[in-house]
């Protein structure tokens, strides 16, 4: 039996405006919105191209950070040494993609550790409310007005012997509060909805609650806030480093890098320019990364920032 033509069409039409009229899911908006950004292709293509850099680059390139050629002292870029040499014979380049590692490691765990620790904290202070909201609220107004940094530059010399993971453990400590502050005011909105009474009164317990219902609904901030943390950790390890309270030798880092070619900036310019224009680059497409992303989950970012 053959079906009429007629028929087909209009059942290609009604499915063809189910389609239309089928609801959007928001992941589904939002990588719409970030498809066409320009800044988030240019942005993600030269962080992708940095980290495959840091990746392979040491794998691939014949010499070590830690080797020295004594017969090119403080030489100039050349084939054999791209980005020159120092005054002990170190290959710049080398150590600018160790530096470029180590940097990468401590944002890549410390930004969204801190992250972690504002949604927990945030989260719990806001949907307990009461005592518990205010301790917590007065911490976190504490250490915001505490200097970090200078407490971090205090702190550093006790963690020397431990390596660079001691200092993203540090970093991620005072990198929190601020997104702590923002969770909390949406956790003491988000506490009053609907949802969140049904699931009270069903018997879910404070923690289920918070992880079930009151996260998911904050998670678009907690991606931005991980995102841009990354940067922003980086720049402070890279801050650490270069005053000598961060990284230590024999390790290397960006800001290692540009302290030791801060001095040769004006006679040997590729000491310093190597290194900080990666760093440059590597924030720049961060911070690229990191507002595509926020423009794409709440659309009215960019008008208010106008």
């Amino acid at each position: 039996m053959t079906v009429p033509i007629e028929e087909i069409v209009q059942v290609e039409e009604l499915e063809s405006k189910a389609s239309v009229a089928r609801p959007v899911s928001r992941r589904t908006l939002i990588w719409r919105r970030l498809k066409g950004s320009p800044q988030f292709w240019f942005g993600g293509l030269v962080f992708a191209v940095i980290v495959l850099w840091a990746l392979l680059g040491p794998l691939l390139w014949p010499i070590s950070y830690l080797e020295r050629d004594y017969s090119a002292l403080n030489q100039a870029p050349s084939l054999g040494h791209p980005f020159g040499t120092d005054t002990l014979g170190y290959d710049i380049f080398a150590r600018v993609m160790r530096g470029l590692q180590i940097s990468l490691i401590i944002g890549l765990i410390a930004g969204p550790l801190a992250t972690l620790i504002a949604g927990i904290v945030g989260s719990i202070a806001g949907y307990i409310g009461g005592v518990t909201d205010k301790v917590i609220a007065w911490f976190i107004d504490l250490l915001l007005v505490l200097p970090s940094f200078f407490i971090m530059v205090i702190i550093s010399p006790l963690f020397k012997g431990a390596g660079w993971m001691a200092l993203t453990l540090l970093l991620a400590v005072f990198a929190w509060m601020i997104m702590a502050q923002v969770i909390r005011s949406q956790t003491r909105s988000l506490r009053e909805r609907e949802f969140v009474k049904a699931a009270r009164y069903m018997g879910f317990g404070s923690w289920s609650v918070v992880t079930r219902h009151i996260v998911p609904n904050v998670a678009s901030l907690l991606i931005i806030d991980a995102t841009l943390g990354v940067g922003a950790v980086i720049l402070a390890e890279t801050s650490l480093s270069f005053f000598g309270f961060g990284v230590q030798a024999p390790d290397v880092s960006l800001g290692t890098l540009i302290a030791d070619g801060n001095t040769a900036a004006a006679t040997r310019p590729w000491l310093f320019a190597f290194p900080a224009g990666t760093l440059v680059a590597l924030l720049l497409s961060l911070s690229l990364l990191g507002d595509s992303l926020r423009d794409a989950i709440d659309p009215t970012s960019g008008v208010n920032r106008g």
